[in-house]
């Protein structure tokens, strides 16, 4: 190892790096890291001197890093991030700290698990900062790469099934939180409601389906065709939401997860009805990466979450 090296290296430089690498932009760099652009870029002059390499280029659609670059993208990460639990406090006081948890969750889980945990975490941390946002195809990658700390989303309890729906990769460590099941939305007044439900009544349907990732089929969809089967979707959507709503206005049938449907019908005054064909029953899972493990704020807020979610009644 040089130490002399080591000594003249400056971490704010990797810092700078590490969000160049993310932003694409000196502008958005500076403004993400509190600088002015001329700083971002006298820092990035002085990488390209300690790296001996131009590390980005300019082109019409912005900045783009060089193969050096892209390179050096997963080390620094793994280097930031081996920093940031090596200066961690060894103790976390949720009354006095003013952490910011980031967590990702799909639409549906809102309702149903932010209620149960948000009144203790703020009673117990009246300052600590929590930011949500969607569960998106790439949360496993934020997840690996340190930018959230949590993701809430349904699994699939089959490993077979699992491996067709959601499977989560090397490093990331789950717990199921609870477990919910499919039943279908429809408008008061569809002309189904005078029918037999069964499940030839619920193929003869037009439906609506929220895409989930970059899929647009659900278990459901492939478990339909492993016996030839299919529904006739009519429409996609990207969320709950707006599916439950357009139901409101047509004969299109919404099939949610249970709580879900329970929620939005007595919001939008819609029908609910049993879903006619048989599904295995999805777990609501909570997510995290192995780094997290000893970390004693996260492992604070997870302590919450599991408690306060874990075997929640989804009737």
């Amino acid at each position: 190892m040089s130490f002399e090296k080591l000594a003249r290296l400056d971490l704010n430089l990797l810092v700078c790096l590490h969000v160049l690498l993310e932003e694409g932009s000196v502008t958005l760099a500076a403004k993400r890291l509190c600088l002015s652009q001329s700083a971002v870029s006298k820092s990035l002059n002085r990488l390209r001197e300690q790296f001996d390499d131009p590390l980005f280029v300019r082109t019409a659609h912005g900045m783009k890093p060089t193969p050096r670059a892209m390179a050096l993208m997963p080390m620094l990460e793994q280097l930031l991030r081996d920093i940031e639990h090596l200066t961690a406090p060894a103790s976390f006081v949720p009354q006095t700290s003013d952490r910011h948890f980031r967590m990702a969750l799909v639409e549906s889980a809102y309702p149903l698990f932010l209620p149960q945990f948000l009144g203790d975490i703020f009673a117990e941390g009246p300052n600590i900062i929590l930011d949500t946002q969607a569960w998106e195809p790439n949360t496993f990658d934020k997840l690996i790469n340190g930018e959230i700390d949590f993701g809430i989303t349904g699994k699939d309890l089959n490993p077979k099934d699992a491996m067709m729906t959601l499977m989560p990769p090397k490093g990331i460590v789950f717990t199921e939180l609870c477990r919910d099941s499919q039943c279908c939305l429809v408008r008061k007044g569809h002309p189904i409601l005078t029918q037999t439900w069964d499940e030839a009544c619920y193929l003869q349907q037009r439906h609506i389906q929220v895409r989930c990732g970059n899929d647009d089929r659900w278990l459901l969809d492939y478990k339909l065709a492993e016996r030839g089967l299919q529904r006739d979707i009519a429409m996609y959507v990207p969320d709950f939401n707006s599916a439950a709503s357009l139901c409101t206005h047509t004969d299109l049938v919404f099939t949610a997860p249970s709580h879900f449907a329970s929620y939005i019908s007595a919001q939008l005054d819609l029908a609910v009805l049993p879903l006619p064909s048989a599904l295995p029953p999805m777990a609501y899972t909570l997510f995290w990466h192995q780094h997290q493990e000893k970390d004693p704020g996260h492992s604070w807020l997870r302590q919450i979450i599991t408690s306060r979610c874990r075997d929640l009644s989804v009737s």
